[in-house]
């Protein structure tokens, strides 16, 4: 079917086939297409006025085949990263020192922090960030030539990669039954062994201040 419908302003989506009401059509702006959908969420009534179409009509996301790959490197690339960022923690082992200011005071040198590891530290976490988005986006595109329909939008992970490997989980997960959420149990069990490094790190950082001011650590 390809009637066109003069003065119509409408933009390109589905809508409900005036030709077959329990179906959605294509509309590409100018003219209908041979592209069919059923009407699973249809509203009552086919047009509100003359040349006017309802709200397009969003038909539900097909299930991939069982064979089709749900996972690819990017969306465990993304997964694992904050792993490796909290391993880089042990790259920063600042020394920290007393010293005597101008004015007689006695402190600790603020600038003992601010070690080689220390810019590694931080200019990882900005490069992270950035890969993050990066690699959501090459695993939607991914996604999209495996037939995944509507993936969750790659412009999540500005926001957090943990927000984008959620949202991308259950989409994954409603196309593919039974498949598509390994990414979220991942994700917890990296954040449990980042808590246990963390702990670690903190409890020989402690302990290396308090030998470096000439505190005692009673073990």
């Amino acid at each position: 079917m390809t009637q066109s419908m003069p003065g119509s302003t409408t933009p390109p989506g589905w809508y409900p086939d005036p030709s077959d009401p329990r179906s959605v059509r294509w509309w590409d702006g100018h003219a209908w297409t041979a592209h069919q959908a059923p009407a699973q969420f249809q509203q009552p009534g086919q047009f509100q006025a003359p040349g006017q179409f309802q709200q397009p009509v969003q038909p539900p996301r097909p299930e991939l085949n069982p064979q089709t790959p749900v996972y690819n490197p990017f969306i465990w690339a993304i997964t694992l990263m904050p792993l490796v960022s909290v391993l880089l923690l042990f790259t920063w082992q600042p020394e920290f020192r007393m010293i005597t200011t101008t004015e007689g005071v006695t402190t600790v040198d603020p600038f003992a922090m601010y070690t080689p590891g220390y810019f590694l530290l931080m200019g990882s976490g900005f490069l992270f960030y950035g890969l993050s988005v990066f690699f959501a986006y090459l695993d939607r595109q991914r996604l999209l030539k495996s037939g995944v329909v509507r993936p969750f939008h790659w412009a999540w992970a500005f926001l957090s990669a943990l927000v984008y490997v959620i949202g991308r989980s259950v989409i994954v997960h409603k196309v593919a039954p039974k498949r598509g959420l390994w990414p979220v149990w991942a994700t917890i069990a990296v954040f449990v062994i980042s808590m246990v490094i963390t702990g670690i790190w903190t409890a020989n950082f402690m302990q290396s201040v308090y030998s470096q001011l000439g505190y005692s650590v009673q073990t």
